[in-house]
């Protein structure tokens, strides 16, 4: 852990990182989000049934097109040609849906903000596809689970 926060200079002004001296590595980083929901959300989404369509399969594209623009959306993020964004979206017991984003580059930074950013945005998309018949759906637990790569090494989450 650095004694200090990266993206602050000496003054205390925000900056946004300089990456231009480290190396070029495959980098990649898995994120986890859970939505909470009535028994029934669940199992109307399961059997294809929400009025919106394809409630896991549009969640899905949501989280990969989020990946792909993280750096209009967080503040000093380095836009990154992203190689993979899967996301893989279930059940998660008879409450819940379970979503992994994992995302992919080889470059100077890493890619954990993409993967944090896709699962939250799938996150949202369930809730936006099915707040009409349950609104007290929660999204809980975002969280980087995995990052590999760059000079800090390999994280995984207990």
């Amino acid at each position: 852990m650095t004694d200090r926060l990266t993206h602050f200079d000496a003054a205390g002004n925000a900056v946004m990182v300089d990456v231009g001296a480290k190396a070029v590595t495959e980098r990649q980083a898995t994120a986890r989000a859970r939505v909470a929901m009535r028994p029934e959300t669940l199992r109307m989404i399961l059997a294809g049934e929400a009025k919106k369509g394809d409630v896991l399969g549009v969640a899905r594209i949501a989280g990969i097109m989020a990946a792909k623009r993280t750096s209009e959306l967080i503040p000093l993020c380095h836009p990154l040609p992203l190689s993979s964004v899967t996301l893989e979206l279930g059940p998660d017991g008879e409450d819940g849906v379970s979503i992994a984003a994992t995302v992919k580059t080889t470059g100077k930074t890493g890619v954990e903000m993409e993967a944090l950013m896709a699962a939250s945005v799938a996150a949202l998309t369930v809730y936006d596809m099915c707040k009409s018949v349950d609104r007290g759906m929660r999204i809980e637990a975002l969280r980087l689970t995995h990052k590999s790569g760059g000079k800090s090494g390999e994280f995984r989450a207990e």
